[in-house]
C-alpha cells in the first residue's frame, strides 16, 4: 500500500479545509474563495514550511496560473519528471558496484582497536556501520525538528485563539503524538488532522 504524503499547499477558509495539492490547485481555490466572498480568514500554507503563501488571483484562471508556473518552476519540473521517474532503470551490469571507498587516517585508543578487532567483518565494516547508523539517527532528529517547527508556523497562523494552544505547542516541541492528540482533541477537524499531519508526516514536493 502506497503511504500517504502531504501535500504541497493547503488552502484553508477560517479553520475548514478547502483544497490541498499543488500551488495551482491551491491558488484556484483561494481565487473562488474571494470569488466567492468567504467569510475567511483566507489563508494558503506551503506544507513544506507551515508558512502562508499570498496568490495574486486577479484576472483569469489562465493568468493566474501562468504566474503560479512562474513562481513555483520547481514544482512544474517536479512532475514533468514523474514519468522519467517511473520508467525502468538501467540494468546495471556484472560485478560488484563501486563502493566509493575513501582510505583515510583513523586515531582510536587501544581499547578501541582491540573492539573492532573483535568484532566480524573487521574494522573498516564495524566503523562504516557505526558511521550508517549515526547518521540515520541525525537524519531522524533533524527531520522531526523540521516536522514540529512548520507545525508551529501553522498553528500561529491559524489557531491563537482555540483553547489549549499555548499547551499543545509545548507537547508539540515535546514530540509527542499522544500529548497533541490530546490537546486538540475539542479543535476544528480539519486544523487538528493537519497540524498532526504537519508535524509526523513527509510532505510531497
Amino acid at each position: 500500500m502506497p503511504v500517504s504524503r502531504l501535500p504541497p499547499f493547503s488552502c484553508f477558509d477560517g479553520h475548514r479545509l478547502v483544497a490541498s495539492g499543488t500551488p495551482e490547485v491551491a491558488a484556484l481555490a483561494l481565487k473562488q474563495l474571494r470569488a466567492d466572498n468567504a467569510a475567511g480568514p483566507l489563508l494558503v500554507f506551503d506544507n513544506a514550511s507551515g508558512r502562508t503563501r499570498d496568490f495574486d488571483t486577479r484576472g483569469s484562471d489562465a493568468e493566474l496560473l501562468a504566474r503560479v508556473t512562474e513562481a513555483f518552476p520547481a514544482a512544474m519540473e517536479a512532475e514533468a519528471d514523474v514519468t522519467a521517474e517511473e520508467a525502468p532503470a538501467t540494468p546495471r551490469g556484472r560485478g560488484r558496484p563501486k563502493l566509493g571507498v575513501v582510505a583515510r587516517e583513523v586515531t582510536l585508543l587501544p581499547r578501541h582497536w582491540a573492539w573492532l578487532a573483535e568484532q566480524p567483518g573487521g574494522a573498516s565494516v564495524v566503523l562504516r556501520r557505526l558511521v550508517e547508523a549515526a547518521s540515520r539517527a541525525g537524519a531522524d532528529k533533524d527531520r522531526q525538528r523540521r516536522h514540529s517547527e512548520r507545525a508551529y508556523h501553522f498553528l500561529q497562523a491559524i489557531a491563537g485563539d482555540l483553547p489549549g494552544f499555548e499547551e499543545a505547542i509545548r507537547v508539540l516541541f515535546a514530540h509527542d503524538r499522544t500529548g497533541l492528540e490530546a490537546v486538540l482533541h475539542s479543535w476544528p477537524e480539519d486544523v487538528r488532522d493537519h497540524v498532526l499531519r504537519l508535524a509526523f508526516e513527509d510532505a510531497d514536493g
